[in-house]
């Protein structure tokens, strides 16, 4: 009886144990990822719709979906003064107008990559959504390019605009007809313009008008109007459908899964290219005033002072107590503070006169009271050090150029520095010797933070920069620790030089010599064919730009848009040119051909004849 009872015991932990074992819940395996994007189920009107008098657009889409900065992505053509309100409902995206639509007007709705997913973030790309207040939908079209002129770049966050008004003033007051956005690549199409002639702008705008009210906006145009008809503008009327799901190919790895889809990187060439400049500053006026130190305060012009100059006046201090400095353009006014009783204040009144244009264009003395603050920071807890003055040099590298200037430079004045503690040594090639040599200390006339070396110094040699601490220091009492510097000058023989045969140069051309990062090392001027010769450069990779200086000023001369004038053309060696120590690479360039960009491929430098010397 026993034995049966454990047996029967056992039986029922065994069975008890399966049932739970059945019963277990556990977590579903998850499918793919979603990666498409959300799908237009319905739309109110109909997308293509006429005669539409509504006050509203709503959107109905197959999942729940999401706006990403819509105030900036949204485009409204035509625009209204008062922005449409857009945000989403559930599945739906809805616009609500603030104004009445225009009578028989056909109205494009931008959203570019606003539209995404809730759940996964998938973008719904350059939808657009039309219908028409008229009776006809308008389907031309205009198409285009946008370069930065300066360099040819893809500028960002640009809009063209369409006017049927012929009048330069209109860009300037009142909203466009059409409007557009250039894409990541520089292009634009305007799609659904009515047949006609219009005058076609490019705007980088800065304070979201839609018009080009701000001088220094950047800001594009064609000289002549533009004429859009159905023979080149055509473009197929917008299908009253909803389109459908479309799967995305993918590839599954044993890790992670792809899209497949591949990236277009040709860009499309539109009819009508636009060079977008900055027009130069007409109208004299103070830019900024700030304190970003306690005894410094710098002021900004938007113009040189030219002959009228800048007048300062602290009141209640003393004339000695601060001095003035202006750099070499003119537009900006550095005042460095002396007086510790003055500096250590932490709201300061300040007079200044300085050239203003009013609204009239007459230019005059304008005399304004700033106050100028600076908050100290508060002290650290704890040990705090006592600061060191700290200062710049460009022979910390070691290797300088034959001839280069030596330079000491530091964010505060310098004091005049005690050379007493400061000495100049030849080093032997075994550094087991050096000679104290002769130098002077000189400070730059117009800028107090700067002093150059003046020594007689030998390529060929070898030198140690010896300054003991407190050798320098600035005019608040800070003195620097001591410092040891070893340099040396390369060899002419270490660098490399590149010959440029320039053809087809037509009329006053600058060649540049660009970097890496596209900074000018060297440039030359031509007026005819010839050879540019550029020395002594380290090896590297490097670019050519050409500025058709057509004014012959010898500088690249940006447009301006009261007189018609577009901005000087620039091109470039479409190819990089790859130079390396002791190579006398020869390049020839015709620079008739402008607009060319180089191509960043590094199998394209092999297209530059270099030879070692």
């Amino acid at each position: 009886m026993k034995k049966r009872t454990v047996a029967h015991y056992l039986n029922m932990s065994a069975l008890l144990f399966l049932i739970g074992a059945c019963a277990k819940i556990s977590n579903p395996s998850g499918g793919p990822r979603d990666r498409t994007p959300p799908v237009v189920l319905e739309t109110i009107p109909a997308n293509g719709a006429r005669n539409f008098k509504g006050k509203s657009v709503i959107i109905t889409f197959d999942e729940y979906v999401s706006l990403s900065n819509v105030t900036e992505k949204f485009m409204l053509s035509p625009p209204m003064k008062k922005k449409p309100k857009v945000y989403t409902r559930s599945k739906n995206v809805i616009v609500d107008f603030q104004e009445n639509l225009r009578d028989s007007t056909t109205y494009t709705l931008y959203f570019q990559d606003a539209i995404r997913d809730l759940n996964e973030g998938n973008i719904l790309e350059d939808f657009q959504f039309v219908f028409s207040s008229g009776p006809v939908v308008d389907s031309l079209s205009v198409t285009g390019n946008v370069y930065n002129a300066a360099d040819l770049e893809t500028p960002e966050k640009t809009m063209v605009l369409l006017y049927r008004e012929m009048a330069d003033s209109f860009v300037v007051r009142h909203l466009p007809d059409y409007i557009s956005q250039v894409d990541q690549k520089g292009y634009f199409r305007i799609n659904n313009v009515r047949e006609g002639v219009y005058r076609l702008y490019a705007l980088t705008d800065a304070d979201n008008s839609k018009n080009y009210n701000q001088p220094d906006e950047p800001f594009a145009f064609m000289n002549a109007p533009i004429e859009v008809n159905i023979e080149k503008n055509y473009i197929p009327p917008v299908k009253d459908t909803v389109p459908k799901k479309k799967e995305v190919p993918r590839v599954k790895d044993a890790t992670r899964t792809k899209d497949l889809t591949p990236q277009d990187t040709i860009v499309p060439k539109g009819e009508y290219p636009l060079m977008l400049f900055q027009a130069i500053k007409k109208a004299h006026y103070l830019t900024s005033s700030v304190r970003p130190l306690k005894y410094q305060l710098i002021y900004t012009l938007s113009m040189p002072s030219d002959t009228l100059g800048f007048r300062l006046f602290i009141p209640d201090s003393r004339k000695d107590s601060y001095y003035i400095e202006t750099n070499l353009e003119k537009d900006t006014i550095k005042v460095w503070l002396t007086d510790s009783t003055l500096y250590s204040q932490t709201q300061i009144k300040t007079i200044i006169d300085y050239p203003f244009t009013d609204s009239l264009g007459i230019l005059k003395f304008k005399e304004d009271t700033i106050s100028m603050r600076f908050m100290t920071p508060r002290p650290t807890r704890g040990k705090t050090k006592k600061p060191v003055f700290t200062f710049e040099t460009n022979i910390k590298a070691n290797l300088l150029k034959p001839g280069q200037k030596i330079i000491f430079t530091s964010p505060t004045p310098f004091a005049q520095p005690d050379t007493a503690r400061i000495k100049l040594y030849q080093v032997s090639d075994s550094a087991k010797t050096k000679d104290r040599i002769n130098y002077g200390l000189v400070k730059d006339s117009a800028n107090s933070c700067k002093y150059y070396l003046r020594a007689d110094l030998k390529p060929d040699k070898k030198y140690l920069f010896v300054a003991d601490s407190a050798s320098f220091g600035n005019i608040y009492n800070l003195r620097s620790d001591s410092i040891g510097i070893g340099f040396s000058f390369k060899k002419p023989d270490s660098y490399s030089k590149l010959t440029v045969a320039v053809k087809n140069c037509k009329t006053s051309s600058i060649i540049q010599l660009l970097n890496n990062a596209e900074k000018p090392v060297a440039e030359a001027s031509l007026k005819t064919d010839g050879k540019v010769v550029f020395p002594m450069l380290d090896n590297g990779t490097y670019r050519l730009k050409v500025i058709y200086d057509l004014n012959g000023d010898g500088k690249w001369t940006t447009g301006d848009f009261d007189t018609g004038r577009q901005p000087e053309p620039v091109s470039y060696y479409p190819h990089e040119i790859e130079l390396k120590t002791g190579w006398e690479a020869e390049q020839d360039w015709d620079i008739e051909k402008e607009g060319v960009k180089p191509e960043r491929m590094k199998q394209q430098k092999k297209s530059s004849k270099g030879t070692n010397r």
